[in-house]
């Protein structure tokens, strides 16, 4: 028998928790199909989120994918590169418009784009500069100064799969306008990954050792407020931090979900908790950063 979760008609990662609400009670070795054939808009994140809970359904616990039925939001799928990945960890059913590793939409600064090792950092990171200075500088109104930083955040996101997730993960970068929250443009880097987690990783270090007090939650506040790490390298743990000061000076949010558990820096343009516990439990960690645009005073 299979079970059939439907999957939001608009897919980020608010909605995705439906999604994951569905998945969590069934017994691991439930058939499952993904409903995406009313779904019209994904995010970063909920593109990125959604391979990854395909790569946790795998050998007889594969999942089926029943691909968007509006013609436009599958062709953006298919650009954003996802059919290209979904093959690989769903069984798609449905019309899958052609596979092809070249966007042609220019709000994806970055396509879909698996992060396993360092060279995949160095790459994503050099691949998205130049895209960088048009969309920061010129759509963001914020300072050409910001696109280090920018590049900086990009790369200590990725980087954290590498140093942490034990497994590949994955990146996608782009730029909207958020009509809904703030009705102007955003760049939002999603990075998510099926690893370890948060809590996991800091308890390999041997001196965050699990107690009555420490959860999810408590991993993500240490990892993420207080630069915590599971290295012992001076200086190390403090990427998370430096993406912290960024968003914040630019006014931007950043949230991290990690097992049942996620954290948020939130600004004053948005409604969110800062931290949200007893979720449903997802491997990994999934980030994501955004920055609108600047309004002149």
């Amino acid at each position: 028998m299979t079970t059939v979760i439907n999957v939001p008609p608009s897919l980020d990662e608010n909605s995705f928790e439906q999604v994951l609400e569905q998945v969590a009670p069934l017994p691991a070795d439930t058939k499952v199909l993904l409903d995406a054939r009313h779904t019209k808009w994904a995010s970063p994140y909920g593109l990125s989120a959604l391979l990854t809970l395909g790569q946790t359904r795998d050998g007889e616990r594969r999942a089926t994918l029943a691909v968007p039925e509006s013609d436009e939001t599958a062709s953006y799928w298919s650009r954003a590169n996802f059919f290209y990945y979904a093959d690989e960890f769903f069984d798609l059913k449905g019309i899958v418009p052609k596979k092809s590793l070249q966007s042609g939409d220019s709000q994806v600064l970055l396509e879909i784009t698996p992060v396993s090792k360092s060279e995949d950092v160095h790459d994503v990171v050099g691949r998205i500069q130049e895209k960088a200075q048009q969309i920061i500088s010129k759509e963001l109104g914020i300072d050409p100064k910001a696109i280090v930083g920018f590049a900086m955040t990009l790369s200590e996101v990725c980087q954290n799969v590498i140093e942490h997730a034990g497994r590949g993960g994955w990146v996608m970068v782009q730029t909207y306008k958020w009509t809904k929250r703030l009705g102007r443009r955003v760049v939002v880097i999603a990075v998510c990954d099926a690893g370890v987690g948060f809590r996991a990783s800091l308890e390999s270090a041997g001196h965050h050792a699990p107690s009555d007090r420490w959860d999810d939650a408590a991993a993500l506040e240490a990892a993420v407020i207080r630069g915590a790490s599971r290295f012992r390298d001076p200086g190390r743990g403090q990427g998370l931090a430096g993406v912290r000061k960024y968003v914040g000076r630019w006014g931007g949010k950043l949230s991290v979900r990690s097992g049942t558990a996620r954290i948020a820096i939130v600004p004053d343009w948005d409604d969110d908790v800062p931290l949200q516990e007893h979720l449903p439990n997802f491997p990994g960690a999934q980030i994501q950063v955004t920055i609108p645009e600047r309004i002149a005073r």
